[in-house]
């Protein structure tokens, strides 16, 4: 990783790795999108012809994993593509080709930790009901700030199938809630407690209403578990529970596939930044001089034969 002191905090990127990867596979030639997954393409298990040599497909999607560390808009494509990794098709290698032409734009992007003393937390989950074609399990997703700068995200599929685009939005706020939990007890052990109660957002007004309404009744008792989970850190104070138009939905990226221009506005609001422009170059060019260097997987010698199963997670 490197990480570049700015007066505004750091930015932390993968630039170097990004950029061995795409000479790795070659797409330096290829035309460059505005967007890691294609809205309009629904991938599916059994696809087409599976690959020849899956192997590389695993490679691939074992990289761009590791990427989600500086790169939270990644998180939706790589929960996508890590579904086909047992009988990978040739379209689901033209998706994973497709996110590496999307890095190929800005392969320097990372995100800005702010030098701000503020312990405040702010926190976006939404949920793609029944998104899956195969099995119709939604997906979740948050994304949470500390003192404005990113320090958790997720986009992952709920375990079960959810009945209603309610309880698919009522379980992602379930989910991030568990996060905010254990994130709070993590910063006390710091002796860096959080302004209490947590701005928590969603684009639901029907799971927000649950969340708040004490009443079980028939469309709510198979979710009642997580209603008093929900309901007791709510009324404890940990999160105040906020509706945020569709729009203005951070966790937007997290769930789904999203167009060049609303994938780009997103970006600029949750902190992700781009390098400045005298580290946009080729590797070999002179680093800048509040550029450090960090190498977690230093240890991993060219040529092993455990490389991949190392830097796949």
């Amino acid at each position: 990783m490197e990480i570049l002191r700015e007066k505004e905090g750091f930015i932390v990127s993968q630039r170097k790795f990004t950029l061995d990867m795409l000479n790795e596979f070659e797409v330096s030639h290829l035309p460059r999108v505005t967007s890691p997954l294609d809205p309009s393409s629904k991938l599916q298990a059994d696809d087409g012809k599976p690959l020849h040599n899956p192997t590389v497909y695993r490679h691939l999607v074992g990289k761009l994993n590791y990427l989600t560390n500086t790169r939270p808009d990644l998180s939706f494509a790589v929960l996508t593509l890590s579904q086909y990794m047992q009988r990978p098709c040739l379209s689901h290698f033209n998706a994973a080709l497709l996110v590496l032409k999307y890095l190929s734009s800005d392969p320097g992007q990372g995100i800005l930790l702010s030098a701000t003393p503020s312990f405040s937390v702010l926190a976006f989950c939404d949920a793609d009901w029944a998104s899956c074609k195969d099995s119709r399990r939604s997906v979740s997703g948050f994304f949470i700030t500390l003192g404005g700068a990113p320090i958790s995200w997720k986009s992952k599929k709920q375990v079960s199938i959810s009945l209603s685009s309610a309880e698919a939005e009522y379980r992602s706020i379930r989910r991030v809630t568990a996060e905010l939990t254990w994130l709070v007890r993590l910063l006390e052990d710091f002796s860096a407690p959080v302004t209490l109660p947590i701005p928590l957002h969603s684009d639901s007004k029907a799971a927000i209403h649950i969340a708040r309404n004490p009443v079980f009744h028939e469309r709510t008792k198979h979710v009642e578990i997580d209603c008093h989970f929900m309901r007791q850190q709510f009324l404890s104070g940990l999160i105040t529970l906020s509706f945020v138009p569709s729009k203005e939905q951070l966790a937007d990226v997290f769930t789904k596939p999203l167009s060049g221009v609303s994938h780009s506005e997103i970006l600029n609001k949750l902190g992700v930044t781009r390098l400045p422009s005298n580290l946009r170059g080729d590797i070999g060019k002179k680093p800048h001089p509040n550029l450090v260097f960090m190498n977690p997987c230093s240890r991993i010698q060219k040529g092993s034969n455990d490389k991949e199963e190392e830097e796949f997670r």
